[in-house]
């Protein structure tokens, strides 16, 4: 009989761990996508798409479908599924292991300004430029729509609705995106201030490379605050961790173990 793992994914290490793990004899393994972005990039193994209904409807899809563990591979700024994930897994008595890739830190030459939320970025914009490299996604930004005297270069991967900038051109593109190709975009627009969340991982983090090469100021909008000690789930930073956090659930029969173990089937350097 295999073990059915849930991978809650729509990342880079998502992707990765489903590659990992669908190879592996008496393992099924399904990787849930939110359905935001139109043609993702599909893991291996089997997909579905669209949310569960809830932490209710997470825990009963856990139960109908007898999975063994739960991976929380999404974004950094996903929340409401994080949070739904801890609820569900609590709720079907499942182990949650937090794949999350470490976030960004500064470099010498670098000049971020700290933000705690969308509308924080937008209220210090005025007095760092006029021309912006918006960078956070196409959902929030109604938060920089009333800034009517700047400049946005807006990139998303999917054409953005609601409310937005008026001055403002539309780029869709999907990552990554290389430091000297970063570099040329953002002086052909003649950008002067980089807006971005504090998303991690190297796919997107040319943009700061080239932020620090042209001078420009960053305004970094921080993560979430993580969820209180008691309700976290164990985290790791990277894919062979939560393999090898895995492999022990699934061989100590559904517990989790407190130290994530080295996966025997990987070269420390792989």
């Amino acid at each position: 009989m295999a073990f059915t793992v849930l991978i809650l994914g729509g990342t880079s290490e998502a992707r990765a761990l489903a590659g990992d793990l669908a190879g592996r004899p008496g393992l099924r393994v399904v990787s849930s996508l939110a359905g935001r972005v139109s043609r993702p990039a599909l893991p291996d193994g089997e997909v579905r798409v669209g949310g569960f209904g809830g932490a209710a409807g997470l825990a009963g899809w856990l139960r109908a479908e007898g999975a063994a563990a739960v991976v929380d591979a999404t974004h950094p700024f996903a929340e409401t599924i994080s949070a739904h994930a801890v609820d569900a897994c609590a709720r079907a008595g499942l182990p949650l292991l937090r794949l999350a890739r470490p976030g960004w830190l500064p470099r010498d030459g670098d000049d971020w300004r700290d933000a705690g939320s969308l509308e924080q970025a937008a209220a210090m914009l005025p007095g760092l430029g006029s021309r912006v490299f918006l960078t956070t996604g196409r959902q929030g930004l109604a938060a920089f729509a009333g800034l009517d005297r700047l400049w946005f270069l807006i990139r998303c991967v999917d054409p953005p609705a609601g409310p937005m900038p008026a001055r403002r051109e539309v780029l869709l593109a999907r990552g990554p995106y290389e430091r000297t190709a970063e570099r040329a975009l953002m002086r052909r627009f003649g950008v002067d201030v980089l807006v971005t969340k504090d998303s991690g991982g190297e796919l997107t983090a040319g943009k700061l490379d080239a932020a620090r090469d042209l001078g420009l100021p960053v305004v970094m909008i921080r993560r979430p605050a993580p969820a209180p000690a008691a309700a976290a789930p164990q985290s790791v930073p990277a894919v062979p961790d939560a393999v090898a956090w895995l492999l022990a659930v699934l061989a100590s029969g559904g517990r989790p173990p407190q130290t994530p173990p080295e996966d025997p089937g990987r070269s420390a350097g792989a």
